[in-house]
């Protein structure tokens, strides 16, 4: 490979997120030549209505992908949480990137601050555009009153701390602000045991032309983590087995631990044990399906798909169809 082009979309985060993208390559192939090429999407351009109403689950990627299928870029940047399960034929993940801090954030306006708000128990009125967010935050803190706030996170802002829009906190995912180095801005990181992260927060993906093998390698040398490959995959499998899009109350925690195993020549064998908290809600979280398991990284997959699968005879269906 002499020179590459990368498509990313042109918000400041995703240009970070394909920047860092960039410089890997970079620092692995000095010699390579990159071009980025800035694309708007559709989740970009409409700003004034909710994500779940837009009806698109290709918000984030479409014209990425559009891009790839023409051949006018080589490979697309995306945030993984934003990438449905099922791809355009012809395109597949090629990367999957190590993963940044999975919990959600919450982040007090100014003027909540000066009230005396410390924690989101005390908020009254809180600003998200996750389905996700929303079914488990109405569960846990039924007097809040929750706002739609779309836009990119400099917007959000803006808004948070307009006193007009009376907005106490706003809930965001961590690895955005970390990845902006905007670390100070957030207030409170919420459990991710008790607010399940989206499926693949936190990692980035690189999608390609399926059928360029020779640039599926030359990428996956610098870019790729195979041990979040392996989680991702899991998620997206549980997520593609329920039939859910990006913007559904579908959330999943994954917890990597290291045990030791002993085999049969009684040496100790490290391993990797994958613990999985999972839940498909309706929108105001009175209907819920929640479990868990765990098992070693190599099982997750199946585990997850099994896992899926039982919700499924349970009503999870039904309970998404209603949201």
């Amino acid at each position: 490979m002499k020179k590459l082009t990368i498509g990313s979309r042109d918000s400041r985060l995703a240009m970070i997120q394909t920047h860092w993208v960039r410089d890997q390559l970079l620092a692995f192939y000095p010699d390579l030549e990159i071009e980025i090429k800035e694309v708007k999407t559709q989740g970009d351009k409409i700003l004034d209505v909710a994500l779940s109403k837009i009806g698109d689950k290709a918000l984030f990627t479409k014209e990425l992908e559009n891009e790839l299928l023409a051949g006018t870029i080589d490979l697309a940047v995306h945030s993984m949480k934003d990438l449905p399960t099922r791809l355009p034929e012809g395109l597949a993940i090629c990367v999957t990137s190590c993963r940044e801090d999975v919990r959600d954030v919450a982040c007090f306006s100014n003027h909540a601050k000066a009230r005396g708000v410390s924690k989101l128990a005390e908020a009254k009125v809180i600003a998200t555009s996750s389905l996700r967010r929303i079914a488990q935050l109405k569960a846990k803190y039924p007097k809040a009153e929750f706002v739609d706030i779309r836009g990119n996170l400099q917007t959000r802002f803006k808004k948070l701390h307009d006193e007009a829009n009376a907005i106490d906190a706003v809930i965001l995912a961590a690895a955005g602000i970390h990845r902006l180095g905007e670390k100070e801005l957030i207030d409170e990181y919420l459990d991710p045991a008790e607010i399940l992260p989206a499926v693949g927060q936190g990692a980035l993906a690189v999608e390609i032309d399926a059928s360029r093998q020779d640039l599926a390698e030359f990428l996956r040398t610098p870019l790729n983590d195979e041990v979040t490959e392996k989680i991702v995959a899991a998620e997206r499998s549980y997520l593609r087995t329920l039939e859910g899009g990006c913007q559904v109350p579908i959330g999943i925690y994954s917890n990597l631990d290291s045990v030791i195993a002993r085999s049969d020549s009684d040496a100790a064998i490290p391993q990797m044990k994958l613990s999985v908290k999972a839940f498909v809600s309706n929108l105001d979280g009175s209907k819920k399906l929640e479990d868990s398991f765990t098992c070693p990284l190599e099982e997750a997959e199946d585990k997850a798909i099994e896992l899926a699968k039982k919700f499924i005879e349970q009503g999870a269906k039904e309970i998404l169809a209603s949201s």
